[in-house]
């Protein structure tokens, strides 16, 4: 039996690899085998390592030294200094590491443990090996689910849990679970929204990237406790590797007896198919999803009825989307008590962040509830680059809201932000240095919207038409004073006129970009 001395875990994930990730690890065996290194060290792929903008990262266990920006011309320097001689390579350690970690503990200012529910298994297992999932106590959930709890008692667990939709709205998920398996009928769907159109938001992609099983298991669990049978992942066209790989991970859990009939010799039979969407921004809303996986262009629906009682097909349908379900194994295999362990009393757990912009270290993070933006910013995201100063930042995407500095210290969940008139949204955090100005923020945010307009409503076609005129007018310093006071009026009437939350949402990126930089707005109009 061949003792390994060091594990090389290399990201490999849509970012990597177009950064040259395979041939960097191609690069790596060789050159282990060159040394005679390959029986001592191993060479293993995984997920996102939640460190993105930095080329081709991978961490070396048992030290868990991070490298970033390597090039298959690093390679042979690599493995001679650090695996060989013992020397670890400077010049490509990635010094302003993000503090997130579970395998090292806090040492030398650089890596911070952070509380993975979500991400647990993410930079951790191959998400392209089942035997890796089950091993890290995969399909343990849904087999306790199985056969030590009916329905009811899931459903009951996961309302004890306390978890809140991550999609953005923070409805509780045990109540919509609740609706759903009191909805009578004869068939039912889960369905997961994969659809993640949000700018700045790749959190559902890495956690698809990274470990696809934990999403299946999921998906099993709920459609065992609203007693459905078939479910549905609709995820977006463009994001090739993630169709990939839960493809994959669909086609082994079949394989495994894990989907189908009888799933671990119980009576509970499931199956879960990939519906690949055309990208429209729209379609993020749970009716024009349903629409789309019709067949039909994705419009949004009439509400009531909700999908709960009349969704795909006219059927009883629940809509969760991947951060979601992702929470469910752990909340069944572990038990309420220990989630709400997590996060604050109104709003248990944890929450993923993408963080860009202006911060030393973007990527993927996992912090509890009630975390502050200050230290989202400061400690996960590394600082702002360039010794700048905080200008500001806009969190929970395009849909989200603007703050100022004066927002750092407030804990970010989902009941203390609605106080602030703020939203966590899709758990973007874009941040602003000095440097930025804010008009244009605001410019391209209502450019977006305008684009992604279905058309469908009065409201939000000519709202936010009129919209990019006025605000393109102000970023030329052609505007008046008046015109900030019609950015304001022409989206509160979009907010209660406009068919979906698509139109409704403009509304929060304005108020707030004028709440906290009206200043910069006044300079711009005569």
């Amino acid at each position: 039996m061949n003792i390994v001395r060091n594990h090389i875990l290399i990201s490999i994930d849509a970012g990597t690899i177009m950064a040259g990730a395979r041939g960097v690890e191609d690069a790596l065996v060789k050159e282990l085998i060159k040394y005679g290194l390959d029986k001592e060290v191993s060479v293993l792929e995984t997920g996102s390592l939640g460190i993105t903008g930095r080329g081709v990262v991978l961490v070396v266990y048992p030290e868990g030294i991070y490298y970033a920006n390597v090039t298959v011309k690093d390679v042979p320097e690599l493995v001679e200094e650090h695996l060989l001689k013992g020397r670890p390579l400077k010049r490509l350690i990635l010094t302003e590491a993000p503090k997130r970690t579970v395998i090292t503990k806090e040492k030398t200012g650089l890596l911070k443990e952070q509380p993975r529910i979500v991400l647990r298994n993410c930079g951790f297992i191959n998400p392209e090996n089942i035997d890796e999932y089950i091993a890290a106590g995969g399909y343990e959930a849904i087999a306790k689910a199985l056969h030590n709890m009916t329905p009811e008692d899931v459903v009951d667990e996961v309302k004890a849990s306390g978890l809140m939709g991550r999609g953005g709205a923070g409805f509780p998920t045990g109540l919509k679970w609740e609706f759903a398996i009191k909805t009578p009928g004869d068939e039912k769907f889960v369905i997961c929204n994969a659809d993640e159109g949000e700018p700045g938001t790749f959190k559902d992609r890495l956690i698809l990237e990274g470990d696809p099983h934990k999403l299946i298991e999921g998906m099993l669990i709920a459609g065992y406790a609203i007693k459905a049978n078939t479910g549905y992942v609709y995820i977006r066209g463009e994001y090739g590797l993630s169709i990939e790989r839960i493809e994959k991970a669909i086609a082994d859990a079949r394989a495994y007896g894990l989907l189908g009939k009888n799933i671990l010799d119980s009576n509970f039979s499931f199956d879960i198919f990939v519906k690949k969407g055309a990208g429209a921004y729209v379609c993020g809303e749970e009716t024009a999803l349903i629409e789309s996986l019709e067949g039909k262009r994705g419009h949004p629906r009439n509400k009531p009825p909700f999908p709960i009682n009349a969704g795909l097909w006219g059927k009883p349908t629940l809509v969760n989307n991947v951060e979601t379900l992702a929470n469910i194994p752990e909340i069944i295999r572990n038990g309420s008590n220990w989630y709400r362990g997590y996060g604050t009393d109104k709003c248990p757990g944890t929450k993923v962040y993408t963080i860009l912009g202006h911060v030393q270290t973007p990527g993927l993070i996992e912090a509890e509830m009630g975390t502050t933006l200050k230290e989202i910013i400061f400690e996960y995201g590394g600082g702002i680059k360039d010794g700048k100063a905080f200008k500001g930042a806009l969190i929970g995407g395009a849909a989200g809201a603007f703050i100022g500095p004066e927002m750092l210290d407030v804990k970010m969940d989902f009941v203390n932000l609605r106080e602030y008139a703020a939203a966590l949204g899709s758990g973007a955090i874009l941040v602003m240095n000095e440097d930025t100005d804010m008009v244009d923020m605001l410019k391209s945010v209502l450019h977006f919207f305008k684009h992604e307009s279905c058309g469908h409503c009065v409201p939000c076609r000519l709202g936010t038409a009129k919209l990019v005129d006025i605000i393109d007018n102000i970023a030329l310093s052609k505007g008046k004073k008046e015109d900030i006071d019609s950015l304001l009026e022409i989206t509160s009437a979009m907010k209660a006129a406009s068919f979906c939350p698509l139109g409704q949402s403009v509304s929060l990126p304005v108020s707030s970009a004028l709440k906290y930089f009206r200043d910069e707005f006044m300079a711009r109009v005569s």
